[in-house]
């Protein structure tokens, strides 16, 4: 006669752990670098290579006479200038699109417009933005919600809203945005006083830290920080509209 058959039971536990991912410091892929590259590239038909930021007005009055000029006018930028608003702006409006707030994106655009010292610095920022977003919506769409940025466009909120909407980590994509700014008004300095391709590379070369400086604490001001006191700048952008002979529209 058999004896009694065991029976074995299996019992299996499963654990959910919830984890937080921190959406500002998404690992780049290879998409997301692909986009930051050509959406940054000087070829991208934003029209960046027409605008000075005043330089050329700094360069007329040899405020900016050499390579060292070039540099000082910039740090002052990154740090207290229109290049350091731009980064806050930019992280901020990055976050709103993040999240779907169509609202606050639409308020941060109207901050950045608003802030423009003189016209051609709204012409400046708008005109790229608004280019940025044709070209983009046309080539590399992404779902923008029930309602998408409209009329006139600041260049960091159009750069930041498209780059969130790809999934594209905000430090990157915010490192990246600074570095075009700075090589793009490099490529004006190398124009006006004039410089060489050489002095231009050195100049970008000795700016890396302070374009990083600049990304670091943008990621870490609130909107509240907006702001600066680079007023030579402003005036150098305020005089150039009525400046006799120009290369740039700003």
């Amino acid at each position: 006669m058999a004896g009694p058959m065991a029976t074995i039971m299996v019992i299996r536990t499963t654990m959910i752990i919830p984890t937080v991912i921190d959406m500002d410091n998404v690992p780049l892929n290879s998409g997301g670098l692909y986009r930051l590259l050509a959406w940054l590239s000087p070829s991208y038909p934003v029209g960046a290579f027409a605008y000075s930021h005043g330089i050329e007005w700094a360069v007329e009055t040899g405020a900016v006479s050499d390579r060292d000029g070039l540099e000082r006018w910039l740090r002052d930028l990154l740090a207290h200038g229109g290049a350091w608003s731009d980064a806050v702006l930019f992280a901020q409006a990055w976050r709103a699109a993040q999240a779907g707030d169509a609202a606050t994106l639409s308020e941060i655009n109207d901050l950045a417009v608003a802030l423009c010292p003189s016209l051609e610095r709204r012409l400046e920022t708008t005109a790229q933005g608004n280019a940025f977003l044709m070209a983009t919506r046309a080539s590399w769409p992404w779902d923008e919600g029930p309602e998408p940025l409209s009329g006139d466009v600041a260049y960091p909120v159009a750069v930041a809203a498209a780059t969130a909407g790809h999934g594209v980590g905000l430090e990157p994509a915010l490192h990246a945005f600074i570095h075009a700014v700075a090589a793009n008004l490099i490529s004006a300095g190398l124009r006006l006083v004039p410089l060489g391709q050489t002095d231009g590379q050195r100049a970008l070369s000795a700016l890396e830290g302070d374009v990083a400086r600049a990304a670091e604490t943008a990621l870490a001001a609130d909107i509240s920080q907006v702001g600066g006191c680079a007023f030579l700048s402003d005036v150098a952008a305020m005089r150039h509209e009525t400046q006799y002979t120009r290369l740039f529209r700003s």
